[in-house]
């Protein structure tokens, strides 16, 4: 599985986590395989929130997840499309995102219980 974790920093695991999945600086990339990780530098993709685009980035990487503390409704919708599964935590590092990903203690993020209009539920 690769898991994509929406990260304010380019630490790898120790990376501190962004508080949305689209305006983030950097996507962290977790590979349960053979637990590496990749990052991708987004931080020089300016755009005002809710007019990302970060299917254009992540379309090649194979990711099967996302993992974020928050997500707008047409996110959700745009990685459902493209069969991308969507959880929500409350942590603030990747490490304990993986933490939490192999202890199954997930929420999956869905239309219902999407941020809407900047808050979270």
């Amino acid at each position: 599985m690769r898991v994509c974790i929406p990260t304010e920093t380019n630490d790898g695991k120790n990376a501190q986590v962004y508080g949305h999945f689209g305006s983030a600086p950097y996507f962290t990339i977790y590979d349960t395989a053979n637990d590496s990780v990749e990052v991708i530098n987004k931080a020089n993709k300016h755009h005002a929130h809710g007019t990302c685009h970060p299917m254009g980035i992540l379309s090649d990487k194979d990711i099967d997840i996302v993992i974020c503390n928050g997500m707008g409704t047409r996110a959700v919708q745009k990685l459902n499309e493209y069969r991308i599964k969507v959880y929500k935590t409350s942590a603030q590092t990747v490490e304990e995102i993986i933490k939490q990903y192999k202890e199954s203690r997930l929420e999956g993020i869905t239309m219902e219980n999407a941020c809407n209009q900047h808050k979270c539920y």
